[in-house]
């Protein structure tokens, strides 16, 4: 069975920009032994697949897996992003978009300025006791600290994330997923780095999901519910993020850049 495969870079206007997620279409599913193998091949951050949702869980019939080249995950927002881009301007399937998955069901719409907005489920965080071992695995000094399902620590200032090299080593060691390293921002109200490295991502260009976590700090700092967002690695993106009724919407633009053809006879 040939499979045609989609890249699209998530949370930019621009090409070879914001965060790389390769998308798959699925008739049927396939074992999660090759899909993992499939996502170890293409070596990005997410390998994302849309196949039927046979639980009844989605309006839409269709269940979401995002694989990085190490693990699945239970939640991804710049693949989800790039699926409904595929799903919608390649198949012509009619926003909005129910996904069943592993962290619920996750809609996807179009927001007030055409652009793609995710709607996901906060992820809580509880406040930790900064330690010396945080401030030296990043480098620079910390502020303050939450954790959940990853580490989310904030710095001085935007300068001083930009400066921060982080001992992946270190990080690989702790009991989260990743860690989030934030300030707030010049040219928006926050800014954000993630490094992942128990996932198989040293720092990962634009993480949707971590604005999960990102958007209940700071709107409990900045006062305000409707946020500008914009992740500082080195391909760099912008987000537009609301928190509402618990959950948190995430808008960006998207840009398909290549597609292909899988040649390996799967099951």
């Amino acid at each position: 069975m040939a499979l045609n495969f989609y890249q699209v870079d998530a949370f930019t206007d621009q090409p070879f920009a914001g965060n790389p997620a390769m998308v798959y279409r699925l008739s049927h599913w396939l074992p999660d032994a090759q899909m993992q193998a499939i996502a170890a091949e293409h070596n990005l951050a997410e390998t994302v697949f849309v196949g039927p949702d046979s639980s009844g869980d989605s309006p839409s019939g269709l269940r979401i897996r995002w694989f990085t080249p190490a693990i699945e995950v239970d939640l991804c927002g710049h693949a989800t992003l790039a699926a409904a881009k595929i799903l919608s301007d390649v198949y012509g399937l009619e926003l909005p978009l129910h996904f069943a998955s592993l962290s619920g069901e996750l809609r996807v719409q179009r927001d007030g300025q055409g652009r793609l907005q995710l709607d996901f489920p906060v992820q809580p965080c509880a406040p930790l006791a900064v330690s010396a071992e945080m401030r030296q695995a990043l480098g620079v000094p910390v502020l303050e600290a939450v954790a959940g399902l990853n580490l989310l620590l904030r710095v001085e200032s935007e300068a001083a994330l930009r400066a921060c090299t982080p001992d992946l080593r270190a990080i690989k060691q702790w009991p989260y997923q990743g860690v989030i390293v934030t300030a707030e921002g010049k040219a928006c109200d926050f800014v954000s780095r993630y490094f992942a490295p128990q996932a198989g991502i040293d720092e990962d260009p634009v993480t949707g999901s971590a604005h999960c976590a990102l958007m209940p700090f700071w709107v409990e700092r900045l006062g305000k519910t409707t946020l500008t967002a914009q992740q500082l690695s080195r391909r760099g993106g912008d987000l537009c993020c609301e928190l509402v009724n618990g959950r948190v919407l995430i808008a960006g633009e998207a840009q398909i850049v290549a597609k292909g053809e899988l040649l390996v006879t799967l099951a």
